[in-house]
């Protein structure tokens, strides 16, 4: 259920908020979105609708779509509220490493803390919170030598890592998908002879140690970026 009015992904970020009609009982934009979050952690994305949203939060629908015009609005202001636990790093004199790790990690924390985030971050990510951590991931590799093309590329290789990452694990380790991981290990262990290092290593032989192959599948990006940058910038000890 999209909702009334017209409009797409993105488009709460391109328009003033709406004011509320006068007879409106008093509901905030803030109240919305956080109710918004708690209900998508509850029951997922496709669980959302305004009509659902507008009866947790105690109000008619009408009421309110004169805060927010589509579900897509909700999903953007909601995907952009939870980035605000994500920790900025501070510019205490850590080197570029350490912050791009802190924030990446600060990240991941906090998709594996709603599992419904990352399967949605295809959506124009332009609120003020996801652009806020983006511009400091930029700024913090340019200061380290990192130049075009490159830039991008780290910037998008670290952003689909950590999106990647966190959609496997979430998925995988859902509740309700004990019996399809099974089914893949009991799989692998029956056709070991074509799949012999699946059999043996695959991510679905054992419940593995995400953190840490996290780290070192960060490790190895940041080692690549790092050796792409320019030599006068600042070198990880």
């Amino acid at each position: 259920m999209a909702g009334k009015g017209s409009g797409s992904a993105g488009d709460v970020w391109l328009r003033p908020p709406a004011r509320a009609a006068r007879e409106a009982p008093p509901l905030s934009r803030d109240r919305i979105v956080e109710e918004a979050v708690a209900l998508l952690d509850e029951e997922g994305a496709d669980r959302l609708t305004m009509r659902r949203l507008a009866e947790r939060l105690g109000t008619g629908s009408t009421t309110l779509y004169w805060h927010l015009k589509t579900k897509d609005d909700v999903l953007d202001l909601a995907l952009d509220a939870i980035f605000a636990a994500v920790e900025i790093p501070g510019e205490a004199g850590r080197d570029w490493r350490a912050d791009v790790t802190a924030l990446v990690t600060g990240w991941r924390a906090v998709l594996l803390d709603h599992p419904w985030s990352a399967a949605l971050l295809g959506r124009p990510m332009l609120g003020p919170n996801v652009l806020a951590r983006s511009e400091f991931l930029y700024a913090t590799l340019v200061k380290a030598g990192v130049a075009e093309p490159h830039l991008t590329a780290a910037a998008y290789g670290l952003s689909n890592y950590v999106i990647g990452s966190a959609l496997m694990q979430t998925t995988w380790t859902a509740r309700g998908k004990h019996a399809a991981r099974q089914a893949a290990r009991d799989l692998f262990r029956a056709r070991s002879d074509d799949y012999p290092v699946l059999a043996a290593h695959g991510p679905l032989v054992a419940d593995g140690d995400w953190d840490t192959s996290f780290t070192l599948g960060l490790d190895w990006l940041l080692d690549g970026i790092q050796a792409a940058a320019a030599p006068t910038g600042p070198r990880h000890e």
